[in-house]
């Protein structure tokens, strides 16, 4: 027992010796190819280094964009930058959105549509048909989609302003009658406020000091807008420019107006809210007081009859 003992250690030691040795090995070898590809990546033209070093969405997403904005171009119909544009405008321009994005998006909806479409129809076993139509619907929708996210953005934005002019003309208001000219008393109020009518001021301010005139400043504040309440502002400022009228006298009508207005769209609102909730009233409400109050009493008029 002693010899076998002592003989299974020492092919225990022997395996520990042998692996030792080869984990050492392995680990040398490990640390040579990490050197040599450390060597092959300097001894690499600058350019493909600088290639490397660019993230993946500027090496392979943008690039794919253009060529989805150039192939979508040849398919637009004349007019589509300026729509498009006039879109961006309503929604704020959106920091990571612009013309050859949006053209790209709706060919990627396309090639989404119609890879989506082919697919769900194959997997239903539809017919010819039916997959060409299913085929051409979610295209078409996925064309669309981009405009419908615009219009989305955009109606919130322009909501959001309609809802913020009135508090920002009595601001504006009282610092043009405090003493200040209209230029200080737009940017008090743009530094003041938040939301897309203080961007919107910003952007007249901006406009003013690359050289633009505050008529023209101000008129395109009221183009790039589809909100009455900020046009009705817009053109009042540049007639009051125009003629001459004083625009502290301007801007107290234009804010006793916009407060007129607000308290009328409330009363609107509150006037619509029985309408509304009739359908609501009619197909969810009553059915389930039907159900409270007289299921107990059908049960036990059941259970009477049947006994």
């Amino acid at each position: 027992m002693v010899l076998a003992g002592g003989l299974v250690a020492i092919f225990v030691a022997l395996a520990l010796i042998i692996a030792t040795a080869l984990a050492g090995a392995a680990e040398k070898q490990q640390v040579s190819r990490s050197l040599a590809a450390i060597r092959a990546f300097e001894a690499t033209p600058g350019g493909l280094r600088k290639e490397a070093d660019v993230p993946f969405a500027d090496r392979v997403l943008l690039p794919s964009m253009q060529r989805l904005a150039r192939i979508g171009r040849r398919f637009t119909p004349a007019g589509l930058d300026e729509r498009v544009r006039h879109r961006l405008d309503l929604a704020g321009n959106p920091p990571t959105w612009d013309v050859e994005r949006v053209i790209a998006f709706k060919m990627l909806g396309v090639i989404v549509g119609l890879a989506g479409g082919l697919l769900v129809a194959l997997a239903l076993g539809a017919n010819v048909l039916t997959i060409f139509g299913l085929a051409v619907a979610l295209a078409a929708a996925g064309y669309f989609a981009p405009d419908v996210a615009l219009l989305e953005i955009s109606q919130r934005r322009q909501q959001q302003m309609q809802k913020d002019l009135p508090d920002a003309l009595d601001m504006l208001s009282i610092t043009v009658e405090a003493g200040l000219a209209f230029n200080a008393a737009l940017a008090q109020v743009a530094r003041n406020t938040e939301g897309p009518l203080a961007d919107e001021f910003f952007r007249v301010l901006q406009e003013m000091q690359l050289g633009k005139g505050r008529s023209e400043a101000i008129r395109a504040l009221g183009e790039r807008t589809n909100v009455p309440e900020v046009r009705g502002f817009a053109n009042a400022m540049v007639q009051a420019d125009a003629f001459g009228v004083p625009v502290a006298n301007v801007l107290r009508v234009q804010a006793k107006e916009q407060r007129v207005k607000r308290s009328q769209r409330a009363e609107e609102k509150a006037q619509k809210v029985p309408v509304k909730i009739l359908f609501p009233l009619i197909f969810c409400i009553m059915p389930s007081l039907f159900i409270v109050i007289l299921g107990p009493a059908a049960i036990t008029i059941y259970h009477n009859l049947i006994h």
